[in-house]
């Protein structure tokens, strides 16, 4: 799996999460090290910074500023897979470090052309 300039939104949303079906995550990787930055919806400008593991996944911190001023981060895992029609897709289960709770998105890459 490789994601570097894959561009992604979030198609499914935890109800601790602030990310929503506006954010666009963009990513590139280097090797095993993967990064990206995002915004839309309530983000108004994110980082995440990580690494491939074994199989297909992927763990990384993220760090984002958010409308109204806050800034808030945490950690995740995820599980990458393929959707029946190529497209990838990213599981993650995050945790704030931040604020309180977790849960899980789904980022899905968004279809071409679009």
């Amino acid at each position: 799996m490789n994601l570097d300039g894959m561009t992604m939104f979030a198609s499914s949303t935890a109800a601790v999460g602030v990310v929503d079906a506006a954010t666009r995550v963009h990513f590139r990787e280097r090797g095993e090290r993967v990064y990206a930055r995002y915004a839309g919806g309530s983000v108004i400008r994110g980082w995440l910074v990580g690494r491939w593991r074994a199989g297909n996944m992927l763990t990384f911190r993220y760090l984002q500023r958010e409308r109204g001023g806050s800034i808030h981060g945490g950690h995740s895992s995820c599980a990458v897979e393929q959707l029946p029609d190529g497209r990838l897709r990213l599981i993650e289960h995050f945790t704030w470090s931040t604020r309180s709770g977790s849960g899980v998105n789904v980022f899905d890459e968004l279809p071409t052309g679009t």
